[in-house]
């Protein structure tokens, strides 16, 4: 299906045009073919966004500003849901005797998240962006109350799953709807603040994580927090109702005209989403991903027969799923047509490679704050957010930097100190003796280098797209996030659960080596010996071998970060606009 923007766009001045020396058009910002028109004779827009723009030209600019509170409200409940929960998974785990699956129960939800992110693209450009925001919420609380009821850390994954998705595709439906009512220099600063909220739920959220642990249970959490979702969501949805409802009797909104039965429909959908390619993707990441996470609970460990056919079968998918996607596919999945652009591709890879590097040291940090620094539910959480609050931040004032000079690139590039301490110093305070204040430390280095390059990158990608393309684009940045983050979480799953047994056999006085399988498997078996004891002074060593490993891993990543930063063209946002017009209609900031 081809797609295209109906906007005009006035085009580029003939005295903004230069020639290469092989002949290719150049702007004035120096960079061959750097975007296309929003006019491409190839393309039509699609419903959803036609929708968006029709209802964002009824809102007046008081309604705008209540939008903006309301999204900012529904991104507040949504990262204190995230610091909550995110503080008590190791006591689930635990619940069920599988702490050592912690990364593992991730690992799948991680990447059906970033994978879906293409589907709720096609899913919000075709029926609009509340029916995308609708069912996301639906997906988040589905999986709360499943987690609120799991009797099996099994359940626990498949309900993750469908939270992290909905997880997920909220925030990017929240984030979409901000760039459809903004312009390019304003946008990073909206998204900026809108993700602030971090601040707060850094701090409140492994309070409350802590009173439901100790006062109730995690099941009550969970339970609780889908009904106050629910609660701070429908507004939005209301409000979007109420103004499509307006923009009919004004006759500007372009209504679906439905000429295909159950059948047909349903025929189109399935290839309009590509529900093959789909499949192929989350199936062939999953299994090839999952043997590095549960090795140590095969019976043979890598001898074993499934862990072999799981790595054989996925890689074979992943082949499967280019064949398809390039040759047979009839609407592609995977759209890699945007890769051909080295700005897309180099912002989608630092994306995904910093979030592998991230992953390889943090999936079990909050466990290791806990048994090796002795530090409560309360204070291992706000540990552990410093990176988040960091990265919020920042986010605001680097929006505000590209607001005025339009430049992203060399704001991400003054990045790469911050990253490069905050990862390398941790290999040398990630060790029991290391003093919390430089842990912490290091969070913030770490959270302020991905809250520059965060912001930079979805702007580098916004600024070489078309307003129709911009879904697509940004699920794509979020699909490479995604299997980035799923990559770190199948590296640290797998270091910890094939180092660590043997570590804490090898460390355990020798009266105790026969519970090392008991320790491994509970934290709350951890956590009871007293510091200072032999068993506990064991169970330290164990974690500090292993952390230290974790750590050297993710730190090996950050030199393909600083390459892919650059790859980027340094294009200014704020004399994009100025000669091609906003991106959008209606009434936008």
């Amino acid at each position: 299906m081809a797609v295209t923007t109906a906007e005009a766009i006035p085009a580029t001045p003939a005295q903004d045009i230069k020639l290469t020396s092989n002949g290719e058009k150049v702007n004035e910002f120096g960079d061959a073919n750097e975007s296309k028109s929003e006019t491409d004779s190839d393309a039509h827009m699609q419903d959803g966004v036609k929708r968006v723009e029709a209802i964002t030209t009824v809102w007046s600019k008081e309604l705008l500003i209540v939008m903006f509170i309301l999204l900012y409200i529904v991104t507040f409940v949504d990262m204190l849901l995230q610091a909550v929960q995110g503080n008590l998974v190791p006591y689930v785990t635990s619940a069920f005797g599988k702490h050592g699956l912690l990364a593992t129960t991730s690992i799948v939800a991680t990447i059906i998240g970033g994978v879906s992110r293409l589907t709720i693209a096609k899913m919000i450009d075709i029926w609009g962006r509340c029916e995308g925001f609708v069912v996301m919420v639906i997906l988040v609380v589905l999986g709360m109350v499943l987690k609120a009821t799991c009797v099996n850390v099994e359940m626990y994954a498949a309900a993750h799953t469908l939270y992290w998705v909905g997880h997920l595709g909220m925030q990017y439906v929240v984030d979409i709807i901000l760039a459809d009512t903004t312009t390019l220099k304003n946008r990073m600063l909206i998204i900026g603040i809108n993700a602030t909220p971090t601040i707060a739920t850094t701090f409140a959220g492994p309070k409350i994580a802590e009173l439901f642990y100790v006062y109730a249970n995690f099941r009550w959490a969970f339970g609780a927090f889908s009904i106050i979702l629910v609660a701070f969501c429908l507004p939005v949805a209301i409000i979007f109702i109420i103004s499509k409802r307006k923009a009919v009797r004004l006759g500007v909104y372009p209504e679906r005209v439905k000429t295909r039965s159950v059948w047909e429909s349903t025929k189109y959908y399935f290839i309009e989403f590509d529900v093959i390619g789909m499949f192929l993707t989350i199936f062939g990441f999953s299994l090839l991903l999952l043997p590095f996470s549960i090795v140590n609970y095969a019976p043979n460990g890598w001898k074993t027969g499934y862990i072999i056919a799981m790595i054989i079968l996925g890689a074979f998918l992943l082949g499967v799923f280019a064949i398809w996607e390039r040759s047979f596919s009839p609407v592609p999945y995977f759209p890699f047509k945007f890769l051909k652009d080295r700005t897309i591709l180099a912002a989608c890879m630092l994306y995904g490679v910093m979030f592998t590097s991230i992953y390889c040291w943090d999936s079990y940090y909050s466990s290791y704050l806990q048994v090796v620094h002795g530090q409560s539910i309360t204070v291992s959480g706000y540990v552990l957010n410093t990176f988040a609050l960091s990265s919020s931040f920042i986010g605001p004032f680097i929006g505000l930097i590209i607001r005025y000079t339009g430049d992203y690139k060399w704001t991400a590039i003054a990045g790469i100190p911050f990253c490069v301490l905050g990862t390398v110093l941790l290999i040398h305070f990630r060790t029991p003796e290391a003093s919390i204040g430089y842990l912490v430390m290091c969070q913030i280095f770490n959270g302020i280098a991905t809250g520059i390059w965060s912001i930079a990158a979805q702007l580098a990608i916004m600024a070489s797209v078309t307003h129709q393309e911009i879904a697509v684009s940004m699920a794509i940045f979020g699909l490479f996030g995604s299997i980035g983050a799923a990559i770190g979480l199948a590296i640290a799953g797998a270091l910890w659960n094939n180092i660590l047994p043997e570590k804490l056999y090898e460390f355990l006085p020798e009266g105790s080596k026969d519970s090392a399988a008991a320790i491994f498997s509970d934290i709350t078996v951890q956590m009871n010996y007293p510091m200072g004891s032999p068993i506990r002074t064991a169970i330290i060593a164990a974690l500090g071998d292993v952390q230290r490993k974790m750590v050297i891993a993710g730190s090996a990543f950050i030199p393909l970060c600083v390459i892919c930063l650059f790859v980027w063209k340094n294009i200014n946002v704020v004399k994009l606009e100025e000669t091609r017009g906003k991106q959008g209609k209606g009434n936008i900031w």
